[in-house]
């Protein structure tokens, strides 16, 4: 007879992430919609740096990502793993340092972002120091996770823990890849990797953050909780299996997509687009496995609100997963990239996928946590139609206005000028729609403050089972597997070797992609006459980093007319190899600024900081006044010329030691001419502005456009 050992499951660690979930999610979504807001309203901008759409954007994506979706990965994984394992949790320890750890990584970011505390780089702005304190928890939330599997009572690894050692092992490859970086000084870096080579790692990391941050996890959720909820199996076992294995060995490719037509080598962006139309076979086997669990369950979907969750969850689900590989086509991603169906894009998986289905899930579980039932299944239903519609009338203006966008900007008259020149013109048109982009938000924050109260009531009426009993045969009773089984059963009894064959899957894309950019120097042709930024032009560049302009300014001129007639001269990777971090942007709600050197007088900068409505009549940009007002800090100034020169970057020996000499001698020529055009203040040439100019002035005046022909 079997032996059974009676033991206790740990809810108290999983009641906490799902109080930071609920708690952090309020805080994402909140400062969503008033970056939303921004974008009608400037004014809202309030005229204080700390609140500007370009330093609240990044603590948006990265509350949302890391601290809502985030929490929300820790609880579904600390819940699902004791019971698939039957054990409790291997280091209560662990789980506590894993869950404090990581709060206070969010609440660094949340301090740091709106200083301007930045590296600039998409989903991973974070600097340094937070990011070394990310690796360690990462690594104790992995130790304890695989403690946990190996002291388990089930034998078998379900489906959904495969996709959790495939979450564990690629985010940290992927964290410490993108996060090569030189310090200067406790809150400043700069990456090994420069220009298109940083472009494409940060591609190759920002793509698979969304891959294995908010898709993998979530799967696994997916595929624990959907048949729990739904109280069936899971539809297809040999399906699960396709899915995973494709999934992870195809995802890591894709991240080119987002540098299509760029300067990027056209083999990468090849690569990237062939895995990325590959990966509609397995996301849509997932999503089908996903609803096809619920066949003959339709009934209690109507009537369950917790289904009805899920349902449209893995709807989205499977919708963002056809949509991105369509983007991923050239002839359609030369329509959507640098415009709001982007962001359209993006949201329908945000607010979708991960949204509704950590909602289900907190629906789910907490009644069960407290030993009780969900205190309103009205308010739950409420909170449902009103979070679909707000994702509606989200997603939708911004596909109207990213269409609108495109077709604007690539209109000509019959005589071939371009219809729209003003980049203003294409704003203004499409103010309309982000008004009812934020009416959807507005409608999402709504439904979400309605599962707040209810969850909330849910709570207080129960009774918390910190340490919930529970019993299982010994590990020590597991029998011998001489039959007949499925070949897969083998490596879902060996986590080790299942981690290593998913680390083989994840790292053959990068290898492939990665190392002939890095390693060999032919892929980025050099220009003689590219030379590295001067001191001021380099404190200007991180002024414009720490402000967030990448957020609505790209950088990448693309070899289209339509943007040649508009911007001048297409980018060349040549021009960016002392570029650290590379800004090409990934949204235009600005015009293009490669190409903006000595098109205006410093005047002309200088004014558009201060008002920029004197300038461009229309404009949504908020003022910088603050630029006009603070003194530029030199102090770093020669550590920045030092670590540049330690990456490559060829300034003369011991030049770090004259840089602030060559800094204010060019700021004092620049005031001088800001002077003669009527412009002054009080010790102008020390002020941040100056700085700023003397960066834009720069930009794209390394090459001189090639002589048209006949001239």
């Amino acid at each position: 007879m079997a032996q059974v050992e009676k033991f206790s499951y740990d809810n108290a660690i999983v009641r906490k992430f799902a109080y930071a979930s609920i708690l952090f999610g309020a805080v994402g979504i909140l400062v969503g919609l008033i970056a939303a807001l921004q974008l009608v309203f400037p004014s809202l901008n309030l005229g204080i740096a700390e609140v500007t759409f370009g330093r609240i954007r990044p603590l948006h994506t990265n509350a949302a990502i890391f601290a809502f979706v985030g929490n929300g990965i820790f609880m579904g994984v600390y819940y699902s793993l004791q019971r698939l394992l039957k054990t409790r949790m291997f280091s209560k320890g662990l789980s506590e340092f894993h869950f404090w750890g990581w709060q206070a990584i969010i609440l660094a970011a949340a301090i740091t972002l709106p200083l301007g505390i930045t590296s600039a780089k998409e989903y991973a702005e974070l600097e340094w120091p937070i990011d070394i304190a990310i690796a360690l928890v990462w690594v104790a939330f992995g130790i304890n996770m695989f403690g946990t599997i190996l002291k388990r009572r089930e034998q078998h690894l379900y489906v959904a823990i495969w996709f959790y050692i495939a979450t564990w092992v690629t985010v940290t490859v992927l964290h410490i890849g993108n996060n090569l970086e030189l310090p200067v000084s406790l809150w400043k870096s700069y990456p090994v990797f420069a220009g298109v080579q940083d472009a494409l790692i940060q591609w190759w990391y920002g793509h698979n953050a969304v891959a294995f941050f908010l898709t993998t996890p979530y799967l696994g959720l997916m595929y624990y909780f959907l048949p729990k909820a739904a109280n069936r199996p899971v539809y297809s076992y040999k399906l699960s299996i396709i899915h995973f294995w494709a999934l992870i060995f195809i995802y890591i490719w894709a991240g080119p997509h987002h540098l299509l037509y760029t300067s990027l080598p056209d083999w990468a962006q090849s690569l990237g687009t062939v895995f990325s139309i590959m990966l509609i076979a397995p996301s849509w086997g997932g999503m089908l496995n996903g609803l096809l669990t619920l066949r003959g369950a339709w009934d209690r979907v109507r009537q369950d609100p917790v289904l009805k969750f899920m349902v449209v969850a893995v709807t989205a689900y499977g919708m963002a997963t056809f949509e991105g590989p369509m983007l991923s086509i050239k002839s359609v991603n030369a329509i959507s990239h640098y415009t709001d169906w982007t962001i359209g894009h993006v949201h329908i998986g945000t607010l979708g996928w991960n949204g509704f289905l950590t909602f289900g899930i907190l629906y789910w579980m907490l009644p069960r946590l407290f030993n009780t039932k969900l205190y309103s299944q009205k308010l739950a239903n409420v909170h449902f139609w009103i979070g679909t519609l707000g994702i509606l009338f989200y997603a939708i203006p911004l596909y109207w206005a990213g269409w609108t966008q495109s077709l604007m900007w690539k209109q000509f008259t019959p005589d071939g000028f371009l219809q729209y020149g003003n980049f203003l013109e294409t704003v203004t048109q499409i103010i309309p729609m982000y008004a009812l982009r934020a009416l959807g938000g507005t409608l999402y924050v709504a439904g979400y403050f309605v599962m707040s109260y209810n969850l909330v009531k849910t709570v207080q009426a129960g009774s918390f089972i910190g340490d919930e009993a529970a019993e299982a045969p010994a590990a020590s009773t597991w029998a011998a597997h001489t039959g007949k089984e499925h070949w897969h059963r083998w490596i879902e009894r060996r986590p080790v070797q299942m981690l290593i064959a998913a680390t083989i899957a994840i790292l053959i894309g990068g290898m492939v992609e990665v190392f002939p950019m890095i390693m060999i120097d032919d892929q980025v042709p050099k220009i003689e006459s590219v030379t590295p930024y001067t001191p001021l032009e380099l404190e200007g560049r991180d002024i414009y980093i720490r402000e967030g302009c990448l957020g609505c300014h790209s950088q990448m001129v693309r070899p289209f007319r339509s943007e040649t007639e508009r911007y001048g001269e297409y980018s060349k990777s040549g021009e960016y190899i002392y570029d650290r971090p590379f800004l090409w942007g990934s949204k235009r709600t600005g015009p293009d600024l490669h190409r903006v050197g000595g098109k205006y007088p410093h005047s002309w900068h200088y004014n558009h900081m201060e008002e920029p409505q004197t300038t461009s009549p229309g404009s949504i940009m908020p003022p910088y006044p603050w630029l006009l007002r603070d003194e530029l800090s030199t102090k770093n100034t020669a550590a920045k010329i030092r670590a540049l020169q330690k990456l490559g970057t060829p300034y003369p020996d011991r030049y770090d030691e004259i840089a602030v000499d060559d800094l204010q001698k060019q700021a004092s020529i620049i005031a001088e001419n800001l002077r003669k055009d009527g412009i002054d203040g009080d010790k102008l040439e020390e002020k941040e502005i100056i700085a700023v100019i003397a960066y834009l002035q720069r930009l794209g005046t390394d090459i001189k456009p090639a002589p048209q022909a006949g001239n």
